[in-house]
This record gives structure tokens, C-alpha cells and sequence, in this order.
């Protein structure tokens, strides 16, 4: 199957130069040990494409002695990661290779619904566990991910202002058309979407910084209670990657630091920081209903420009770019109403908890996404690392709120009448 190469090729190619130290790396609550995380991935499409024979069967034996005590990542607990008896990189690669070698066997052999879905879900898992690589080598500080394009043209005319989205009755969630989605998806159902404004763009760095320049970081009143706790206890002064030199803003980007680019897309900002600008800025996050409306429209399209399959021309996904771009580029991919790069660039946070939509039943992937229901807050739309084949308009992605090492950025809505 190309969608499981292609995966692992770009798996390999992110964990390639991990050598040494940089295979456990610091013990942090918001990174997986490199050489667990590798070993991880083997681990989940073994389960699921090899050893798993249905709901309440026992599973198969697995190729690697102990690899449910190494690996199962709803069993093994954190913080003991960095101290199992894990095997080495060299035979962690190995059984990287069995494993898959084993798995196109069988989808050669058995030609068979079950093994199209599990194959399907173990490409997208290893897809989400590289953009997981790729944000732990920038929160430690390594080398950028192997280049995958160049960098996106900025704007001759930028694109500024609101989108009036007339509203009414909208069915939120995908379709049960037999494509592969995620539990959290499903299924289709109404609901009411009052008239709202939304930004064109996603929030730029120049306009953050105009947030963190005024103090904003200085102010209770501009956060919620949970927020103000957080900013406290973090002693939280501008974006995590970001520092001041003379007179302007640079921020590190993997183990480089640069001047921010004043049009780009902020990034690596929580739930509570964008709720905070939207305080300031008298604005605030659009619900998921309305992100979704604004990016597929009542017609329910695939992606915001329509039906066609993502491409560098209309969404700065993977391949297409290797950072953040200006919001107003790839006018091509605008969704009906006239809103920019609602896929890829940044990931956009919303103002929902992540909850189940109505009969929610878990896939059998039970760990993907009930555990986490009511504790996350919801992101959408995808961003520069997401591989094109995993993003579509109902696609829920989903952090806490105070997480900010992930490539989070967000748009705003006027306040409600």
C-alpha cells in the first residue's frame, strides 16, 4: 500500500539523524522519547495489521519479545519511557522493517475490507506520529526535518478583514460514504449556526506581537481564569520560541533563530494565548460548527476550494513548504466564501472542548479518542507538517489547552451581536 511506504520513508527520514543522546533526549510531559516513539509506531501497525483478530479476541503473539510492555502507549505509563529496557536503534529498525515487510505480505494475500481499514489507520497513525517528530526536534532544539519543498511565495495583495457567513441549519461531521474517518468524525448531524463574521487570514506575527507589546501578557483581565493560572505559573511573556533583540522579534525556529516574519501565520501559541489576543483584540475563537461552515460551506465540500485532492497550489501541507507562510498566499485554495488557508499552515484552535458528537460509538482503536473527550480543546485545518492523504474539512484534531509546542495558530470571529 503507497499511503504505508510513504509514511514510513518520511518516518525514517525524521528519526535519521537521532544518534546518540538525541534518541532519549530531557525527560519533558510534552515529548515521547525519540527511540520509544520509532519503536511505537511498529508497535501500533504490528497490533493492528498482524495481531489483532477482532473485538474480544486475544491478540496474536507478537514478533518482539515484551513489546506490549515496551510500547502500548494506554498501558505504559509517560514517564517511565525514558527508563525501559528498550532495544537499540538498530534493532528497533529492524522490527520497523519486519513489521511492515510482514504487513504488505498479508495486504497482498487478503485483499479484504478489514485489512484496507487497518492499513489505512496505521499509515495515518505513523503520518501524525512524524508531525509529532517534527515538533519534538523544535521543541528540543535539533536540526530541521529533511527539506520537503520551498518556500511559499508571499502575497502580492494581502487579504485582510471578515467573511459573512450567512448561517442556518448545518450538518456538522462527515459522511458515511465508506472513505476512511476518524470515530470522532461521525457522523453527520444538525445543528444551528447563527450569522457570524470570520478573518480571512489566520492571526499574522505582526498582529501578535502588537498583542504582546501592549502588555497583553501583563493584563489579567485579557484571560480566563484558567488562562491567568497558567500565564503564573509558566511566567509566560510572549510565544515559547520567541525572543527580543533591538527593536523587533525573533524566534527559533528548530535550532536557527530568525526575525518573524511580520505576514506569517503565528505559531506555537495555546488555547489560553489565542483566547487572550481575542480578549484584546475584542474578537474571539470560532466554535467548530462555525470553522467548519466557514471552510466547507452548506454544500459540505471536501476541502475549502472543492473536491479536488490538496496540492501545493492551494494549502501549505507537507511537501509544499518547509515552514509557516503568509496568510494571504495560495489565494487558489480560498473556500467558497472567500476564507484563506483553512488547510495547512497553521493549525487553527477553536473555541470547543473536544466532546463526542451525538451516538458517538469508539472504533476499535478505543484509545484514539473517548479518553480525551471534555479535557481537550479542538483544532482544525492542518499545518505545514500535515501530510495531505490525513487533513480534510471534518477532520478534529485535539490538544490540551495549554499545549503550545504544537503548530497551533488561529483565526478570529467578530463578537456576536
Amino acid at each position: 500500500m503507497r499511503q504505508l511506504r510513504e509514511a514510513r520513508a518520511r518516518f525514517l527520514g525524521l528519526a535519521a539523524d537521532l544518534t546518540g543522546e538525541r534518541l532519549l533526549g530531557p525527560k519533558l510531559a510534552i515529548v515521547n522519547p525519540p527511540l520509544w516513539e520509532i519503536g511505537h509506531a511498529a508497535w501500533f501497525q504490528e497490533r493492528w495489521c498482524l495481531r489483532y483478530a477482532g473485538e474480544g479476541e486475544p491478540l496474536r503473539p507478537s514478533i518482539l519479545a515484551h513489546a506490549d510492555a515496551l510500547y502500548d502507549s494506554a498501558a505504559v505509563a509517560h514517564d517511565t519511557r525514558w527508563d525501559l529496557p528498550l532495544p537499540t536503534f538498530e534493532a528497533t529498525l529492524g522490527y520497523l522493517d519486519n513489521v511492515l515487510r510482514r504487513v504488505l505480505e498479508r495486504l497482498d494475500a487478503q485483499r479484504c475490507a478489514h485489512m484496507r481499514y487497518f492499513a489505512w489507520l496505521c499509515a495515518m497513525h505513523e503520518e501524525m506520529h512524524c508531525e509529532a517528530l517534527s515538533y519534538t526536534r523544535q521543541t528540543l532544539g535539533y536540526g530541521p526535518p529533511p527539506r520537503t519543498g520551498s518556500r511559499v511565495p508571499g502575497a502580492r495583495l494581502g487579504a485582510s478583514g471578515d467573511v459573512e457567513i450567512r448561517g442556518g441549519t448545518f450538518t456538522l461531521g462527515a459522511r458515511d460514504d465508506g472513505r476512511f474517518v476518524f470515530d470522532n468524525e461521525k457522523w453527520l448531524h444538525e445543528v444551528q449556526v447563527a450569522p457570524f463574521a470570520i478573518a480571512k487570514t489566520a492571526v499574522t506575527n505582526d498582529a501578535f506581537a502588537a498583542f504582546v507589546d501592549d502588555g497583553g501578557y501583563e493584563r489579567p483581565e485579557l484571560w480566563s481564569v484558567d488562562g491567568w493560572r497558567w500565564r503564573s505559573a509558566e511566567r509566560a511573556e510572549h510565544p515559547v520560541y520567541w525572543r527580543r533583540e533591538a527593536s523587533w522579534w525573533r524566534a527559533r525556529i528548530f535550532d536557527a533563530w530568525r526575525p518573524i516574519d511580520p505576514h506569517a501565520a503565528v505559531i506555537h501559541v495555546n488555547w489560553y494565548e489565542a483566547d487572550a489576543y481575542c480578549r484584546w483584540a475584542g474578537r474571539r475563537l470560532p466554535t467548530e460548527a462555525e470553522w467548519e461552515l466557514a471552510a466547507a460551506g452548506m454544500e459540505k465540500r471536501d476541502y475549502p476550494w472543492g473536491v479536488e485532492a490538496p496540492g501545493p497550489e492551494r494549502a501549505n501541507l507537507h511537501g509544499a513548504s518547509d515552514y509557516t507562510c503568509d496568510v494571504s498566499a495560495l489565494a487558489i485554495g480560498d473556500s467558497a466564501d472567500g476564507c484563506r488557508q483553512m488547510i495547512g499552515n497553521v493549525w487553527e484552535w477553536c473555541a470547543d472542548a473536544f466532546a463526542p458528537y451525538p451516538g458517538f460509538v469508539a472504533d476499535p482503536y478505543k484509545e484514539y479518542s473517548q479518553p480525551w473527550f471534555h479535557t481537550h480543546k479542538v483544532l482544525r485545518g492542518g499545518c505545514f507538517e500535515t501530510r495531505p492523504a490525513l487533513i480534510r474539512n471534518t477532520w478534529r484534531n485535539f490538544y490540551t489547552p495549554d499545549r503550545r509546542d504544537v503548530y497551533a495558530g488561529f483565526r478570529t470571529c467578530a463578537p456576536r451581536a
